[in-house]
């Protein structure tokens, strides 16, 4: 058998599964609550839901196809499902992919990186309902640890640790691209904090500059 023809199977396998448990986890998603609210005899005020939608999630429909856009290509077609439907993107599963293909040396966008993002997806949300299952049984004994004062601090700043040390290693690899987008977008979050909440769709003109800045210098490097 072929190589394109394996490939062309293992696309066709994939996007079959992937719409299938897509659709599962949707139905269990948007049903739960109902199933639980008709069993207990305590349905929601559907007109309360509506509203509620309306406040806040047109906002969140916006995020949700600005990650689609931005992570699909990252993570490929078997990466995505999986992602999308276990959650945690940024947090956990970016940054796993990332790691893993920097690490099996592939690039963004072949048929290699959809392997790697892929495995390693599937592992860290393996990982991740191990580490979690230890934390519901050890979550009492831990309690005043976890709590305690001095390591609050600690915690809150996991997100921005992770994420500042993965972007300076591709940040010094032009650093004279990275830092206009990264000094707009920190002038945006200093005078307008409430902006921070929406960091998905902040991506799209912090990227648009990057992508403006190397085309204006791609140009001008082409006529010299």
């Amino acid at each position: 058998m072929k190589r394109e023809e394996i490939i062309s199977r293992y696309e066709r396998g994939t996007h079959r599964l992937g719409k299938t448990v897509s659709l599962i986890t949707l139905v269990l998603l948007i049903g739960a609550p109902f199933l639980i609210g008709s069993t207990l005899g305590a349905m929601p005020d559907l007109g309360a839901v509506a509203r509620g939608f309306l406040a806040v999630g047109l906002v969140w429909t916006v995020s949700s196809v600005v990650e689609f856009l931005v992570y699909t290509p990252m993570l490929g077609s078997g990466g995505s499902y999986l992602a999308f439907i276990t959650g945690n993107l940024i947090n956990m599963k970016i940054p796993c992919a990332i790691n893993a293909r920097d690490l099996a040396g592939v690039k963004a966008g072949t048929k290699e990186n959809e392997i790697v993002s892929t495995l390693s997806i599937a592992v860290s949300s393996l990982v991740t309902i191990l580490v979690l299952a230890l934390g519901v049984l050890l979550l009492q004994p831990l309690q005043p640890l976890l709590q305690s004062p001095a390591l609050q601090p600690a915690f809150d700043q996991v997100v921005p640790a992770l994420f500042g040390a993965m972007a300076y290693k591709y940040y010094r690899k032009n650093i004279r691209l990275a830092v206009w987008p990264l000094l707009l977008m920190s002038a945006v979050f200093i005078l307008l904090p409430s902006l921070q909440s929406q960091t998905s769709i902040l991506i799209i003109p912090g990227g648009g500059l990057a992508i403006l800045l190397a085309w204006l210098w791609y140009r001008k490097g082409k006529k010299q």
